[in-house]
């Protein structure tokens, strides 16, 4: 899908055809697509191949009159009644009268510029464009590294008096997206540093100083990623551990219970057979008596040992 915005009259708004100084907004096109952006824009191709690549890292390159910037967009999905973070590449390609930005996915943070929720957008000010897209990116991450705390701290309530596998499977995605935030973010980092150098795009003095609070933002992020990490992962060895300590308590329970079960039935069963000499054999309830006592003096050891 293909979209085109023009700030007019301070508004970002959505425009029919193709006009100068305005934003292309890509969302997985179509061959067709692809073959009009590239013959109508004269795009390099490798350019477009890589915004579209799953797999492509953050970097800048830069080819004559065209610049490409790949940064990776925090993701949120739902899935199986919970909530899945990932990460996907989006590609920003700098024209001289244009802009582009090219995802595979369609994401909130594109959708926000879109609807209008940002702004003082200014498409004809193709630098700030991108920063203030790489500034709600950061924002985007801090967002959701705060909802993966929030959702830690609640799984970890329910895993105290749980024994089962599903909440230690809930931190364990969580683990990993935090893995995935923390290598995004580590790549997104090095990329904004060479954007601040200001050799591959011209930053004016006000666009350094965006750039730089970027920058902050994202070291920020990660440092919150690293934290978070650590947190979790010892949490999940704590709480294995627990599960296993409560599921040790329960088998020593059960064994106690047989144990005792299993005294009246071997008395009975001496009783029953046709063995000589048993003391007060001709008593009825001499067996129910002598199972009770045993039973009672055994299940007051076992109390004293704790195994109750």
């Amino acid at each position: 899908m293909v979209t085109f915005y023009k700030t007019v009259n301070g508004r970002l708004e959505r425009i029919d055809s193709l006009q100068e100084d305005c934003w292309i907004n890509v969302i997985n096109p179509d061959e067709d697509e692809i073959e009009m952006l590239l013959s109508s824009l004269r795009i390099e191709p490798q350019f477009l191949k890589a915004a579209l690549d799953e797999e492509e890292t953050s970097h800048i390159d830069a080819e004559e009159d065209q610049t490409l910037i790949i940064v990776d967009l925090p993701l949120a999905q739902k899935k199986n009644n919970t909530v899945v973070y990932s990460t996907i590449p989006m590609g920003i390609i700098l024209l001289d009268r244009h802009i582009l930005t090219v995802c595979i996915k369609e994401n909130s943070i594109l959708n926000d510029f879109a609807d209008g929720v940002v702004k003082n957008v200014q498409t004809a000010m193709k630098t700030r464009f991108v920063l203030t897209i790489l500034y709600r990116v950061a924002n985007r991450f801090l967002q959701y590294l705060r909802q993966i705390d929030k959702l830690s701290n609640y799984i970890e309530k329910q895993l105290h008096a749980s024994m089962k596998n599903k909440e230690l499977i809930q931190l364990l995605d969580l683990e990993k997206s935090l893995v995935f935030f923390s290598t995004s973010l580590k790549a997104n980092e090095v990329t904004l540093e060479k954007m601040l150098r200001g050799r591959i795009i011209k930053l004016y003095e006000d666009d350094q100083d965006l750039l730089e609070d970027v920058l902050i933002e994202i070291k920020q992020a990660i440092e919150m990623s690293n934290i978070y990490t650590s947190i979790l992962s010892g949490t999940m060895d704590a709480f294995a551990s627990v599960i296993s300590n409560n599921l040790n308590i329960v088998m020593k329970v059960l064994t106690s219970i047989t144990i005792l079960m299993a005294i009246p039935n071997m008395i009975a069963s001496f009783y029953g057979m046709n063995v000589l000499n048993l003391p007060f054999a001709n008593l009825w309830w001499f067996p129910v008596a002598l199972s009770a006592v045993v039973t009672a003096a055994v299940a007051f050891i076992l109390y004293k040992k704790r195994m109750f």
